[in-house]
């Protein structure tokens, strides 16, 4: 053979595309969408013919799985085992289909997701309604065709006494087609196909009286009959499905969720699972417990709740943020007339009325033509005994069967077929009493002819026919509806305060920016011992709070992180804490230096800003309520190189004392500070020397007593009260609280208010040693006095820090 005869010169687009377009023809009709007749897809009918024909059915003994599937692979679907098992499971289980298709003893998987058992392990039968897709098959009603390796012949469709598709659903993917029909209720299609028989001109509002919606075998309930309608109307829309759920009350005054119905194809186990990470990673404060009941006598999954949570509003964020609800996608796409269309409810119900139109006048035909012989043949039998003495004596004088049937049609002109009938006519039968048999086989067979010609003549009662049988199985397999219909869709809100049970928990905040809270109970047995930190970290700020608070932190430039308290990791007491970039992320080179317990959002409250190069800022607090909190929020606006120093908490009547580096102190108020927004930078808060910075700033109010101590870089240390001070306005240089020095000048490196006798605070050094001070061992000095010293400068080297001790054991 020459080269150019076995191969063909063709571009490379040409010959993909016709081999795809080939494949996907195949795929779209013969594998992933079903027939608009039958509902079935290729495999699923030649499942429940090769066990209809197998004699398999529901009224006989169950059968090996496997040997249903080898006869389906070897007779009728030349693919993996698998994929034929597969199918079949999915026709038993009572958690896909609406109505059973086959009835499978045995392990055929569960809700939950898990696999059935092998196919060697279960058994199956038809079920009783399959019957009804198959009854009358051999009655000639649907086309056969030859098999793959045409040894045995297949039918196209199946007759399908009831109509499957809309029924039992259908999902599929196949090459640019897609399809999911969703369930329904068997009456209501029933009733629906029965209303536009009789009239072809109903409309879908019409439909919508009868056929209320899909109806799950899980139940659930639907909402949105604006999606309904839409879907019915072009065969695409969407609804919202939900679960069933209640609210029980337990013992000790507690509630709990009950779920009873899932969604249709929701694995449980996976909800379940989504639930319980709901509640172990704190995301709703309220769930004590997520279980599954479920038993034999029906689905049960408990959400147990704390005993202050709010059940409605847990309710409405599980079934926004699990698949307690889930948005169902018609898509009702169908072969018909050999091609995949999308098909509304009308459409749908139309291709089955047609197909049944189809079926029964090609069943009356077949009957019609049984009859029409048997009342020749019965004719023949008539005419043969009322001449019989002649008819036995041509027999007798025949030499054999075939020259007897030829003798009996020249001497008495019977038929082929009647004269086969006579000579085959046993003894017994030529009676009187026969006679009067035959007789009446041939009245009814009369009658019978009539009813048949007038089904194949008047379409009227070939309607009324189908609408027999229908109503027959309607009446045999009507079952309650499952699903409910609500018209609306239900909006959930969500107040994600009411998600939180109110509890009294321990928050602390560590230097480094560890985060946790601890409850009560866990620090009340550990209290004695300091908190879990990392090595070389200190304790910033610790207190308690509700877990209805929402905790503030500063950064040293100028964000703000929002962490509600229900949201710290809750961590043991001796345990260290989780850093606050898992919550929030945060800069790398920035770092918390302030923190806040806000329990309301207070409109005469205001946060009250101070930074390294003297900018006073004052801002109402309920602008730093924010809705999202998954990234830092600013806090101010800092010019380059500026810090945030300090952030008070105040009440509009707070007196404000600042401190610079070269000590200068300045006292203020806080009212000569004015409200700017969230964004804004500030006003001057104190004129600054060149190369001076504020090092600490403090609130205080005028009624009360007020004494500071403060420390220089050489060790000095002193005390001193307000009073020492004249109280100017803000954006001055303030005097000074140090004496002047030619060489060797004194450093202000903090400066903290006394708020009791026995406060201790510690000077942080160069050589990482900490120098612990009471206030008390010191007496009130004046500003021109640079106090006295607590260490030797030239051990210890320079004074970096002025802090407050906190004895993490005596904490309140």
């Amino acid at each position: 053979m020459a080269k150019s005869e076995r191969y063909l010169d063709l571009p490379l687009e040409d010959v993909i595309g016709d081999r795809f377009s080939r494949y996907s023809k195949y795929i779209i009709q013969e594998r992933a969408l079903p027939d608009a007749r039958d509902g079935l897809k290729p495999v699923q009918r030649r499942i429940l013919y090769a066990m209809f024909n197998d004699g398999n059915t529901a009224d006989k003994p169950y059968r090996k799985a496997a040997k249903t599937v080898g006869n389906v692979i070897g007779n009728y679907h030349p693919h993996g085992d698998s994929s034929v098992y597969d199918a079949m499971v999915r026709m038993s289980q009572d958690w896909k289909l609406r109505q059973l298709l086959i009835d499978m003893h045995g392990n055929n998987g569960s809700v939950d997701g898990d696999p059935p058992a092998a196919m060697r392990y279960t058994e199956a039968r038809l079920s009783a309604i399959s019957a009804e897709l198959m009854r009358d098959l051999e009655k000639g009603t649907v086309d056969y065709i030859p098999n793959f390796d045409d040894s045995i012949e297949e039918p196209v469709v199946l007759p399908a006494m009831y109509p499957n598709l809309l029924v039992n659903g259908s999902t599929g993917i196949s090459a640019g087609y897609a399809t999911d029909i969703p369930p329904h209720h068997l009456s209501e299609i029933i009733d629906g196909t029965v209303k536009l028989m009789e009239n072809p001109q109903t409309t879908i509002d019409e439909l919508l009286q009868i056929v209320k919606g899909p109806d799950f075998p899980t139940g659930g309930i639907v909402q949105g009959l604006d999606g309904i309608r839409q879907a019915y109307e072009t065969g695409k829309g969407k609804v919202v499905v939900r679960a069933k759920t209640d609210i029980e009350e337990v013992r000790g005054g507690r509630k709990q969720i009950v779920i009873t119905e899932l969604p249709y194809e929701v694995v449980k186990a996976n909800l379940v699972k989504k639930m319980d990470e709901i509640r172990f990673d704190k995301k709703v404060d309220g769930i004590a417990e997520v279980r599954d009941d479920t038993d034999r006598t029906g689905m049960r999954i408990v959400v147990e709740l704390k005993k202050d949570a709010e059940p409605n509003a847990i309710l409405h964020y599980l079934l926004k943020h699990t698949d307690l609800q889930v948005m169902y996608h018609f898509n009702m796409v169908a072969i018909y007339n050999k091609t995949p269309q999308l098909m509304g409810l009308k459409a749908l119900l139309q291709a089955y009325i047609d197909h049944q139109k189809q079926v029964f006048t090609r069943k009356s035909q077949f009957e019609l033509n049984r009859a029409e012989e048997r009342a020749h043949i019965v004719e023949g039998l008539i005419k043969a005994v009322s001449i019989l003495d002649e008819v036995i004596r041509v027999i007798r004088a025949s030499k054999d069967k075939k020259d007897a049937k030829l003798n009996l049609q020249n001497e008495f002109a019977f038929t082929e077929a009647q004269s086969e009938a006579i000579v085959n006519l046993q003894l017994y039968r030529l009676t009187n009493t026969d006679i009067t048999t035959l007789q009446k086989e041939a009245d009814e067979l009369k009658k019978k002819i009539a009813e048949l010609q007038s089904i194949l003549a008047s379409e009227k009662k070939l309607i009324s026919v189908i609408k027999k049988e229908l109503n027959g199985v309607k009446k045999k397999f009507a079952s309650e509806r499952r699903t409910v219909i609500n018209e609306e869709i239900e909006e959930l809100k969500i107040n994600m305060d009411e998600l939180i049970a109110a509890e009294d928990v321990r928050v602390t905040i560590t230097s480094a920016g560890y985060v946790k809270r601890t409850s009560i109970r866990s620090y009340t047995a550990s209290s004695k011992e300091a908190p879990g930190m990392k090595k070389g970290d200190e304790l910033l700020h610790s207190s308690v709070a509700s877990t209805t608070d929402v905790l503030l932190l500063f950064t040293r430039y100028g964000s703000y992180l929002y962490v509600p308290v229900h949201q710290l990791p809750d961590i043991r007491w001796k345990d260290d804490g989780q850093h606050v970039a898992n919550l929030v992320p945060l800069e790398q080179e920035d770092d918390i230096i302030a923190a806040k317990i806000i329990r309301e959002f207070k409109e005469d409250q205001s946060l009250l800003f101070m930074t390294k190069q003297g900018m006073a800022k004052r801002t109402q607090l309920s602008l730093y309520q924010a809705q999202r909190h998954s990234k830092p929020l600013m806090a101010l606006k800092l010019k380059q190189g500026d810090e945030v120093i300090s952030v008070q908490l105040t009440n509009g009547r707070k007196e404000l004392f600042a401190a610079t580096s070269y000590g200068y102190g300045l006292w203020f108020s806080e009212t000569d500070v004015s409200h700017v927004g969230q964004r804004a930078a500030g006003v001057k808060g104190m004129n600054l020397k060149d190369g001076d910075a504020i090092v600490a700033v403090e609130a205080f109010e005028l009624e009360e007593t007020v004494e500071f101590i403060c420390a220089t870089q050489r060790g000095a240390v002193k005390r001193m009260a307000i009073t020492e001070f004249e109280k100017s306005s803000r954006a001055k240089r303030g005097l000074l609280l140090l004496r002047e020095l030619k060489s060797n000048p004194h450093r202000l490196i903090g400066l903290q208010r006394i708020t009791e006798q026995n406060q201790a605070f510690v000077i942080e050094t160069e050589t990482d040693e900490d120098v612990f001070i009471q206030a008390k061992d010191y007496r009130k000095s004046d500003r021109y006095s640079n106090g006295s010293y607590a260490f030797d400068q030239n051990a210890l080297g320079d004074a970096r820090l002025l802090k407050p001790f906190i004895d993490p054991t005596a904490l309140e």
